[in-house]
């Protein structure tokens, strides 16, 4: 391997976990939240890409339906808890929120089906159509076991990424899909070619990590995010709701998650569970950060698109298996310098 050979597989790496970055910040983010190890997340990137080619090709995006079905039963199942607590005044606003709200998107994309939008509008309406799914996956199956452990979250987590990953098949079938590039200008930096999109790519990461950054420091909510990740409880008895600050994290995760899928639609083959491996990745990255530490998790996220980068070079056969082998020195590592408080043992006298 030469300088230049290595040169263009860092561009390559860098601009992979440009990619894993987004998805590895959202994931911290509803872990710190909800305690929820979001395995769908990957899965959300891949919708959004299938959904932008598909409004490219002048087709009814699978996820239009598949809004509709989480929709309908995130609906029922709200409007069946508050007829039970009888919270009849909380019923309109039921209705906005699970009802209304993620269909608009669905009527808009079935209103312009067959005409030609402009790129930028067509990126939107793809945002749109993804932004509800993790909202509308928390309302169903994560909601009601808010206060189980994290073992039996991360069951349940595995188990809506399989069921969700079926209804893909049926509503996006099993062909790939790639979009159209926003972008086929090369640049030469020191002789090594660089795409304009992979420059796009690293930028939009750096930005959507920045502004995470000022969300987190300088707004209310976001404040009101990190008080629900440090202390539940205390959350909860200053005024903040835990339920509705979880929502909002969703529906933030969501944006990163679509965003992802945007920017890695146009340099490669997308299918209805191409996003599960997507996910694993980004996790991997999150690991490194403990879950808790965003630059680490974006450090961490990087280095995985390098590393994933330099081993499929070395053995595209072995690639999967030294960037998830990766995970087993960083838990060494984790275990060896992180606190261990014992046990206190209960006294029976």
């Amino acid at each position: 391997m030469d300088f230049q050979i290595a040169a263009f597989l860092a561009v390559d790496g860098i601009a992979n976990g440009a990619i894993y970055v987004l998805i590895a910040l959202g994931t911290v983010l509803i872990f710190s939240v909800t305690r929820v190890l979001f395995v769908p997340f990957g899965d959300i990137a891949a919708f959004s890409a299938l959904t932008l080619a598909m409004i490219q090709l002048g087709r009814l995006p699978g996820t239009v339906l598949l809004l509709l079905l989480l929709a309908s039963i995130a609906l029922a199942l709200e409007l069946f808890t508050l007829t039970r607590q009888r919270k009849w005044r909380a019923m309109p606003w039921a209705m906005l929120y699970y009802g209304i709200l993620p269909t608009l998107p669905a009527l808009v994309a079935w209103l312009t089906l067959g005409t030609t939008l402009a790129v930028g509008w067509q990126m939107l309406l793809a945002l749109a159509l993804v932004l509800p799914i993790a909202p509308l996956l928390d309302r169903i199956a994560f909601r009601p076991l808010a206060d189980a452990s994290v073992l039996v979250l991360l069951i349940v987590s595995v188990a809506v990424h399989f069921a969700i990953s079926g209804l893909a098949l049926m509503f996006f079938g099993p062909e790939g899909y790639r979009t159209e590039p926003l972008t086929r200008a090369m640049f030469d930096i020191a002789g090594i070619p660089v795409g304009a999109q992979t420059v796009l790519m690293v930028a939009a990461a750096a930005a959507f990590s920045g502004l995470l950054y000022v969300y987190f420091e300088t707004t209310i909510s976001g404040k009101a995010l990190r008080a629900t990740a440090s202390n539940r409880v205390g959350a909860r008895i200053v005024g903040i709701r835990p339920g509705r600050t979880g929502t909002f994290a969703y529906l933030l995760a969501s944006l990163l998650g679509g965003v992802s899928g945007l920017l890695i639609g146009p340099v490669t083959t997308l299918y209805y569970d191409s996003g599960f491996l997507i996910g694993l990745k980004a996790f991997v990255g999150a690991v490194m950060g403990g879950l808790t530490s965003y630059p680490l998790t974006a450090l961490g996220a990087v280095v995985i698109g390098l590393l994933e980068s330099y081993a499929s070079f070395f053995s595209s056969q072995l690639k999967e298996t030294l960037v998830f082998g990766s995970l087993i020195p960083i838990l060494i590592w984790r275990s060896l310098t992180s606190i261990q408080v014992e046990e206190e043992e209960e006294d029976i006298s």
